[in-house]
């Protein structure tokens, strides 16, 4: 697979525009009441099934190598521990839609994290599978894809998170307003790990979501591992054909977060004794999964509040004499509050400089707002703005620098703000305690800039 940025994908160090830059990887390559919570085999809502296994041939990455380069996650800064629970879904309402001529009912790996009580022999998870990171980190994984990183250079899977997998819930946060996660086109539902941790570790419960056949991993409880397979035969060169694809792809996407939130319904029943609030329900994404969030929204008004972490909200090689198509969230808004988060990229930023921003930005009746993160790339609102830095120190650098990657902000204050910014924002419309930070410019965060 020829490496492939994000959907939308935005690199000003080579010089190309959001949309030339996803068009030309597109026609190249493979597209952008109890005290504990269930484990992942009593959540599991079907029998895992091994035939037929998708496309799925793991590179052999053989054992860890001590040597490589290792990442490190940054401490949440909230109250409470955190703990996990991954959970195989399975949506018997739907066939898989990425296999053609399949029977095989749609399934999607979801993990929750919530604020938690370990025991004190607890251990924390790793931030991905063995198997998972194994593929992350190959010539056909996400870091290869959306990062640049070459295959094999970090040892992806010895990672930590703070995370304790099945522990207890901690019963003094009390109900849990829940937000959903749809990660960016190829990444696995465990890149934005830092950010995540954060909101579970403040109270909330917060569901990640894996796409599966367009995150470039998936792996399931029997071991199965489900890889990119968005379209059938030679990949698209046709504009019409590339939009029509990114139209099913977000359509997918949205079905999965709609199917994700019925199943929790179902679950705080049966397995989480009531402890999620879903009268309080948010949605929040990177790339491709903010525009998942923002049509999410716009299609399912059980989501009361959303976060745009930038992602343009059209289908790109389209109908209008600009190249847009744009979507029904873009063309008709929303009646509820959107937080658009750009970056110092070509085409990211303030909203005036894309089409379907502006449009969004014109036709939306509820609460808005759009800020900018100074000195920050694509890549920068995803773990890769914490990691990355670390694994260069290291000698694990990305193709074409780091600065090219995830730009010239402190990483550390990127950090900062991005909790800081998403966490006042649901605070704010699921809580109802507002911080002041979203009304307007911070000298808690001059690096953030807000469009007006």
């Amino acid at each position: 697979m020829t490496a492939v940025p994000h959907n939308p994908g935005r690199d000003r160090s080579r010089g190309h525009s959001r949309r030339q830059v996803l068009v030309t990887g597109l026609a190249a390559s493979a597209l952008l009441a109890t005290s504990a919570l269930p484990s992942p085999a009593t959540a599991a809502t079907g029998p895992a099934r091994r035939t037929p296994r998708p496309n799925a041939v793991l590179p052999d990455a053989g054992p860890p190598d001590a040597g490589l380069p290792k990442a490190v996650l940054p401490r949440p800064t909230g109250p409470f521990a955190v703990g996990t629970v991954a959970l195989h879904l399975v949506d018997r309402s739907r066939t898989e839609p990425w296999v053609p001529g399949t029977s095989a009912r749609r399934e999607l790996m979801v993990s929750l994290w919530y604020p938690a009580r370990p025991g004190a022999a607890a251990r924390a998870v790793p931030q991905m599978t063995a198997a998972a990171a194994a593929h992350f980190g190959s010539a056909e994984g996400a870091a290869a894809m959306n990062l640049r990183m070459a295959a094999g250079s970090v040892d992806w899977g010895a990672t930590p998170t703070h995370a304790y997998r099945d522990a207890p819930v901690d019963r003094r946060a009390g109900q849990l307003p829940v937000v959903l996660y749809s990660p960016g086109l190829g990444d696995p539902r465990t890149w934005n790990t830092a950010l995540v941790e954060d909101l579970a570790s403040r109270g909330y419960a917060v569901v990640t979501v894996d796409h599966t056949h367009e995150a470039t991993e998936v792996e399931f409880p029997d071991g199965r591992l489900a890889t990119m397979r968005i379209f059938d035969g030679a990949p698209p060169t046709d504009p019409e054909v590339i939009s029509a694809l990114l139209e099913k792809v977000v359509a997918v996407r949205v079905a999965d977060t709609r199917f994700v939130l019925d199943e929790l319904a179902r679950l705080n029943r049966t397995r989480f004794g009531g402890g999620l609030d879903l009268r309080r329900v948010g949605i929040f994404g990177h790339s491709a999964g903010g525009f998942t969030a923002a049509q999410t929204m716009h299609d399912d008004r059980r989501f009361l509040a959303g976060v745009n972490m930038d992602g343009e909200m059209d289908y790109v090689g389209g109908r209008e004499p600009d190249g847009t198509h744009l979507s029904s969230v873009a063309l008709n808004g929303l009646d509820r509050p959107l937080l658009l988060m750009g970056t110092g990229s070509e085409g990211s930023g303030d909203y005036r400089q894309q089409p379907s921003w502006a449009a969004f930005w014109a036709n939306t009746r509820g609460w808005k707002a759009d800020v900018t993160l100074t000195g920050s790339r694509h890549a920068s609102y995803t773990d890769a703005q914490v990691l990355l830095p670390r694994l260069a120190r290291q000698g694990a650098v990305p193709e074409g620098g780091l600065a090219g990657a995830v730009g010239t902000v402190s990483p550390g204050r990127a950090l900062a703000a991005n909790r800081a910014y998403v966490a006042s924002f649901f605070d704010r419309w699921l809580r109802g305690h507002d911080d002041r930070l979203l009304d307007g410019p911070s000298d808690r965060f001059p690096e953030m800039v807000f469009a007006r």
